[in-house]
């Protein structure tokens, strides 16, 4: 029963430990740490490819987020209230939890198929741990290259001194995920800045309307604000936002 409540635990596990794929294959061959003690001379036994992923577990919110659709998302939002000028509305609860929802609606293609093809034949018992891992890092590596711009893969290719002949299909993930960030971070700052102007054109519109009535003690940016929301009501921006950012993710 612990054997296989341990499996379970590391099959849900699997999902987010693709990074540490050359660790949890080094752990698998080394011996188990064995401890005995108590009064019937009980004996308790731990491999390191456990302790490494119970040590890895804390990493794993940052590796699960780092590598999906959660980074451009949050992004895009966060710049879209700067825009609108509402200051904390919506708050940051309500904007990370919407990242994170309309992540898993992005990534539940990836997902999916990493629960087919290496969660349950894991927990199963019908695949080896370290395969299990091969299979989970391939939809996972397929999606961060859908994304990542070639300029970046080779910018950190060349940063690592990595061979001509490692292509961007086959590059090492510990290459991958940093270019894989930098081309988030470009895509969500470039669709921040297209969400930017039209209220920048609201605001310099009403700074221009209360200068030539003699205003000028009257802060704009107070002024605009109910325009600035009435303008992103009528045309349904918040669908609109969702819609593209969800539309940006090349998924094939």
């Amino acid at each position: 029963m612990k054997v296989m409540s341990m499996r379970k635990y590391g099959g849900w596990l699997l999902l987010g430990l693709v990074l540490v794929l050359p660790l949890a294959s080094w752990a698998q061959g080394v011996p188990l740490i064995n401890v005995s003690g108590g009064k019937g001379g009980t004996q308790y036994s731990l491999t390191l490819q456990l302790l490494a992923l119970m040590t890895t577990l804390t990493l794993l919110p940052s590796l699960l987020l780092m590598m999906t659709s959660f980074v451009r998302i949050i992004i895009v939002l966060s710049i879209l209230r700067q825009a609108l000028g509402t200051g904390q509305t919506p708050p940051n609860m309500v904007l990370v939890g919407l990242a994170m929802f309309l992540s898993f609606f992005i990534m539940s293609p990836v997902l999916q198929d990493i629960y087919t093809n290496a969660l349950m034949p894991y927990m199963q018992d019908n695949m080896a741990f370290d395969k299990a891992l091969v299979a989970a890092e391939g939809p996972l590596r397929k999606f961060m290259t859908l994304q990542t711009r070639e300029e970046d893969i080779a910018l950190f290719m060349q940063m690592g001194k990595l061979p001509d002949a490692v292509t961007p299909d086959n590059v090492p993930f510990t290459t991958l995920v940093p270019a894989f960030i930098t081309s988030e971070l470009k895509s969500a700052f470039t669709i921040g800045f297209l969400i930017y102007i039209p209220f920048v054109v609201i605001d310099l519109i009403v700074a221009s309307v209360l200068m030539s009535m003699g205003m000028m003690m009257l802060s704009p940016m107070m002024i605009s604000m109910p325009f600035k929301l009435m303008l992103f009501v009528l045309v349904d921006g918040w669908g609109l936002i969702l819609g593209s950012l969800a539309n940006s993710f090349v998924t094939s």
